[in-house]
């Protein structure tokens, strides 16, 4: 990908795609993780000249044009905080001649953030005409939005095919990162899976499985590879058309694969259900694995203990009830403990709510800021936004 050094800026209003598709409740940004992400590559346009740096994002998934629930304007005063300057931020749509104009219009080292660019019609078409109208709000085009860069859309990989362009600081330092999870890794090598489904990350799990010496498999889709050796699984979440690819891979890799031994089950899915500790192949009619258990996680804790690479994704219970988190904040421990030891990374989504939660953030070498960009890369897939930055 070309970097910003390769990119001529000075004296040029430069477009940005960035990623602050963030947490807002009753009009108050819940969670500026995404908003800061972006602070290195502003400074870096500010400092190498740009006359003016027009940001644009997503924010939820508005179906009927704009619509107020949906609208950018809450995170204008966030980014304007962390960034230490003041923000513009213009009210129009982005295919708009009023929006032309507005940034046309800004002082020389101003800083703008435009409306959600989903509000654009087209924008998820990947619209040739939006691409054109895009191009018009700047000298060049840098994409920084890691966690969209699996979309073709118009301010993904459209505007950067009609503008000199270059990936931020972000995206290339998540790509950068992920990649070495992918060729060249350190070993002992050990990736944990957690979540809900085992097709959601199927095409991730069969790519690393011939990479790496050992994978955990937590969270929901564990009864999934439980239910397909015979085990009674109880009420807990499973998918039965997967079972025979369950059943393969356990064949295949049962030499690097581990699953739970044991569980905490409940007899609801409620944060004040009533809980046992179970043998994972043995749920009582009625109830539901919710967590890993006790001897669970020694296990995983043990098998991570000289890693020198760890990849994370997904939570190893419902680590949303805090009944239901020990299983999640063990690992994240076992993890953060091999800071200096070893090159860990935390892939996106709920995982990254995850380590957060545990207070171990700090202790992990990567925590990926794109959920379903960061297991794309991982599947080998080539992402759309990535690819245009070449």
């Amino acid at each position: 990908m070309q970097n910003l050094s390769q990119l001529d800026v000075q004296g040029k209003r430069v477009l940005v795609r960035v990623d602050y598709n963030v947490p807002v409740k009753e009009g108050v940004v819940q969670d500026d993780t995404r908003v800061t992400a972006s602070l290195p590559t502003i400074s870096a346009l500010l400092d190498a000249g740009a006359r003016n740096v027009i940001l644009m994002s997503h924010f939820g998934r508005p179906k009927n044009g704009p619509e107020e629930k949906y609208s950018l304007k809450p995170v204008a005063p966030v980014l304007e905080k962390v960034l230490g300057r003041p923000v513009t931020f213009i009210a129009g749509t982005a295919d708009s001649d009023e929006t032309l104009a507005a940034v046309q219009a800004l002082p020389e080292g101003e800083v703008a953030l435009l409306e959600n660019v989903r509000f654009s019609a087209g924008e998820e078409k990947n619209d040739s005409g939006l691409n054109g109208k895009l191009a018009r709000l700047g000298d060049a085009f840098v994409l920084d939005a890691f966690g969209s860069a699996h979309r073709a859309h118009s301010s993904v990989s459209g505007v950067a095919a009609q503008l000199p362009h270059a990936a931020g600081t972000l995206l290339q330092t998540e790509v950068d990162a992920l990649g070495k999870l992918l060729s060249g890794a350190e070993r002992p090598y050990v990736v944990i899976i957690g979540g809900a489904k085992v097709s959601d990350k199927i095409k991730v799990i069969e790519n690393l499985l011939p990479r790496v010496d050992k994978l955990l498999i937590g969270g929901g889709m564990a009864y999934t590879f439980i239910k397909s050796q015979g085990g009674k699984i109880g009420e807990s979440i499973h998918e039965d058309d997967q079972l025979d690819l369950a059943a393969r891979l356990l064949r295949e890799y049962g030499d690097k694969i581990m699953l739970p031994v044991d569980v905490i089950a409940a007899d609801a899915f409620s944060a004040d259900a009533n809980t046992q500790v179970v043998a994972s192949n043995a749920i009582p009619d009625g109830w539901q694995g919710l967590d890993a258990g006790p001897e669970t996680v020694r296990l995983y804790s043990e098998a991570l203990k000289g890693a020198k690479t760890v990849f994370w994704n997904g939570p190893l219970g419902v680590f949303e009830f805090a009944k239901f988190a020990g299983g999640t904040n063990a690992v994240a421990a076992a993890v953060g403990s091999l800071k200096n030891q070893a090159y860990t990374v935390v892939g996106g989504g709920d995982s990254v709510s995850a380590v957060n939660k545990s207070g171990k953030a700090d202790q992990i070498d990567h925590i990926s800021t794109g959920g379903g960009a960061s297991l794309e890369l991982l599947e080998g897939k080539a992402l759309p936004g990535v690819e245009a930055m070449k």
